[in-house]
């Protein structure tokens, strides 16, 4: 998701405002936006990697705090990132900055006390999932839903003949079902040989992996897997497919907004998940039936993410069309819930209004 990068562009059409930017999310932003440190110095995820890595983030965020004070901004702007952003924000409140928030932290996930906190130091929220205006609204914040900056992203994307996307990867005629495990090392092991497994007996298929452009290519071929690996075109294999198996996370939504039949996974160690279930208190993992409120994908969580319970689902969704159609419908649904695009120019829109 490039949401920062959308509203940037946008607030910098105003020539009478001046800019510093964090955490860029494309390498081009390094040497074309006065970008001050990238988003890969930045993020850590996982308990364990965390812990490890407290040095850095410290470092990090006691080099941010400073140059924020050189720089002595009117106003704050913070997306996402809720473990660096809200310490950030409570220091930036402390000295007098104007702080705003795009991309709600995932409070309603888990850690509801934190919203007592962010009340306290973000003067303005920006949220982008539907239900989670209702949720502030039970701690008497009231929250801007300004609608999901996938839609923009998609709606950006040009679509490309089949049969031009298959020859330009040289994949063969076949239908396509596409996996998504991921990005990272850890949940990519994890995940990947189980879906790897499920779907290699629909030999009318052919299987194709996103993979995650971090990661180098021995890393996969690693797996001793038929599959083909492309890199850094999620959207054009989505838009390609007929069915998708997905990692937990954005990419249940994107899947749903190509209209992609998908089955939802989730796989860590015992220990990850024990403490996973302890702190995460909703009652599903992807952003399809969050924001539905009901399972209308199939969620395989933990003991149920085997070859058997994924060839089985992948199996209907391939081919009982009642159960696609029904699906489809869903998807339609979920699209007017989220509302029309344009998030990110609302935003934009919002802050040029009330900064001045």
């Amino acid at each position: 998701m490039h949401a920062s990068n959308m509203m940037r562009e946008m607030l910098q059409e105003d020539a009478s405002l001046q800019f510093r930017f964090w955490g860029g999310d494309k390498m081009s932003e390094v040497q074309n936006s006065g970008l001050v440190r990238h988003i890969r110095d930045l993020a850590f995820m996982g308990f364990w990697e965390v812990i490890m890595n407290l040095r850095t983030i410290s470092r990090n965020i006691n080099f941010c705090k400073k140059d924020i004070e050189k720089y002595a901004p009117d106003a704050l702007v913070l997306v996402d990132y809720p473990g660096f952003n809200l310490r950030i924000a409570k220091w930036a409140k402390s000295k007098g900055i104007k702080v705003y928030y795009y991309i709600s932290p995932q409070v309603w996930a888990w850690k509801q006390s934190r919203v007592k906190k962010i009340k306290s130091v973000v003067d303005r929220m920006y949220v982008i999932l539907p239900f989670e205006k209702k949720f502030y609204k039970k701690f008497d914040y009231d929250v801007d839903y300004v609608g999901h900056p996938l839609l923009d992203e998609i709606a950006k994307y040009s679509f490309e003949n089949k049969s031009d996307f298959h020859t330009r990867n040289e994949l063969d005629n076949r239908p396509i079902i596409a996996i998504l495990p991921g990005s990272r090392k850890q949940e990519i092991s994890k995940k990947l040989p189980v879906m790897l497994k499920a779907a290699k007996d629909f030999t009318s298929h052919q299987i194709v992996v996103a993979g995650a452009p971090s990661l180098n290519p021995d890393f996969y071929s690693s797996y001793n897997s038929n599959a083909k690996i492309i890199y850094n075109e999620t959207y054009a294999l989505l838009s390609n497919s007929d069915a998708a198996v997905v990692t937990s996370g954005t990419a249940t939504l994107e899947t749903a907004l190509f209209r992609v039949p998908e089955v939802v996974c989730y796989k860590s160690s015992r220990f990850s998940y024990f403490i996973a279930k302890q702190l995460i208190k909703v009652k599903f993992i992807s952003l399809v039936n969050l924001i539905m409120d009901d399972e209308v994908v199939k969620e395989l969580i933990q003991n149920e993410c085997n070859p058997t319970r994924i060839k089985a689902e992948l199996n209907r969704l391939l081919n009982d069309q009642e159960y696609r159609s029904a699906l489809m419908v869903n998807y339609e649904k979920l699209e007017n819930i989220l509302g029309g695009g344009g998030a990110s120019k609302k935003v934009a829109q919002s802050l040029l209004k009330t900064i001045r």
